[in-house]
């Protein structure tokens, strides 16, 4: 069964450069290792049941929530139930044969992910067994990692922006410790044994600062005695009733284009007040957008602004073999604007002076001792990282370290006139 769709133009990915003297590895071979250990759903693979819960942390009280219940024998012999808030399925796989049943029309794409992940937690290893990308080779102990960090061109000019793809193995056994693109994002946390292999029994994602959703598994037992009635099925449910989902060009997906008007850019408090941004769309069957999440971006303080505007739009139904399917891409905007009632800018030793949670980077091996990596993050009223951008050209892998560090700090409230106000702070690390 596939879980995961995978259309991005990773043959278009480049790695980085790493300098100094280190000893690399293909990405490919180490994807293939961590998967090889973890991946519970490989061929061959221990049958198991599975249950597990998925709830935002930072807020308990939201829709984020789910209980997920599975057994699974083969990817040809499956029960899967999903219960959230605002969408309920029922899927059963058995041999030809496919039920589903479905509450709700849409699968929301954070509830896709973290289901995927906790059974196969690098979805698109066949498009990275394709990349000639390399990376520094895993070793030390389990708290050391290496990470493989690469990055595409999307969208077309003058709206052409970078996404960043983040591949984080631990040095003990090369286990996944986190991989983020563009349509996925997971931390693999808490390994525990299971079947001669390490499984992941918490997962977690961050798709915006101050949201963070949490998958933990709390059943994982061997599916010794299956009970067949789980897997009968007396009849298919026909494709055009089931829900899937795809991942397609953004010029693809503007061609589908029914109801989407220019955004009309706000004036900026500080910041670029031209360049381009980036976001995470996912349409459903009907061609409504149901979810906006952020990517990369010259002025995050317009991301919410630019969100708030797509969801608003509306595309024709895309169609494989003729049956609606939900669609996901990225689309890329070029904004201009102008600064009205411009922002403090605090520098790093007043930032450093309100922060209460600091985090520092752990830049790639090899990186030159001593070297000032700064970057600027966008805070707000609540005192947690809405953005962090690059004015001060930091090459690509170091602001991509530093820029992992800075998105966890939190702050205390910045008074302005005595009432809290969102500020940006000049954030400068130094490699050790």
């Amino acid at each position: 069964m596939r879980y995961f769709s995978v259309a991005l133009a990773i043959c278009a990915v480049v790695s980085l450069a790493f300098g100094g003297n280190m000893t690399t590895v293909p990405l490919a071979e180490v994807a293939q290792h961590a998967v090889e250990q973890s991946g519970l759903t490989r061929p061959g693979s221990t049958p198991f049941h599975l249950k597990a819960k998925i709830v935002e942390t930072t807020n308990p009280d939201s829709g984020y929530k789910a209980e997920i219940e599975e057994y699974w024998i083969s990817a040809e012999k499956l029960r899967r139930t999903i219960t959230s808030p605002e969408f309920s399925q029922t899927l059963v796989v058995n041999g030809d044969k496919v039920f589903e049943e479905s509450k709700g029309d849409y699968f929301p794409w954070w509830l896709n992910t973290l289901t995927t992940a906790m059974v196969d937690p690098l979805p698109m290893l066949d498009s990275l067994t394709n990349t000639k990308a390399s990376m520094p080779k895993p070793g030390g102990s389990e708290h050391s990692n290496s990470c493989a960090r690469l990055q595409m061109k999307v969208g077309v000019p003058p709206a052409e922006n970078s996404a960043f793809l983040v591949f984080c193995f631990e040095g003990s056994h090369g286990l996944l410790q986190s991989a983020v693109m563009p349509g996925y994002e997971a931390e693999f946390k808490d390994y525990r044994d299971f079947k001669k292999k390490q499984v992941a029994r918490r997962l977690v994602r961050e798709p915006e600062s101050g949201t963070t959703i949490e998958a933990t598994v709390t059943e994982l037992t061997e599916f010794t005695t299956p009970d067949e009635s789980l897997f009968t099925i007396s009849q298919s449910t026909p494709p055009a009733e089931r829900i899937s989902r795809t991942t397609l060009s953004e010029a693809t997906v503007r061609n589908l284009s029914a109801y989407t008007p220019d955004i009309a850019w706000p004036s900026v408090r500080g910041g670029r007040t031209s360049g381009v941004l980036s976001m995470f769309i996912s349409v459903d069957r009907s061609g409504n957008v149901r979810e906006t999440w952020p990517l990369n971006s010259d002025n995050p303080s317009l991301d919410d602004q630019a969100r708030e505007q797509v969801m608003k739009w509306q595309f024709k139904p895309a169609k494989i073999h003729d049956v609606p399917t939900q669609i996901e891409t990225v689309l890329t905007f070029a904004f201009k604007t102008r600064v009205g009632d411009p922002i403090q800018i605090l520098s790093d030793v007043e930032a450093r002076k309100l922060a209460l949670n600091i985090v520092e980077p752990v830049f790639p091996a090899g990186s030159a001792k001593g070297t000032e990596v700064k970057v600027q993050a966008g805070v707000s009223l609540d005192g947690s990282v809405n953005g962090v951008s690059n004015p001060y050209n930091v090459p690509t892998p170091l602001f991509m370290a530093a820029y992992g560090a800075a998105r966890q700090w939190r702050f205390r409230p910045y008074l302005r006139d005595g009432k809290p106000d969102v500020f940006g702070a000049d954030i400068v690390f130094r490699v050790p």
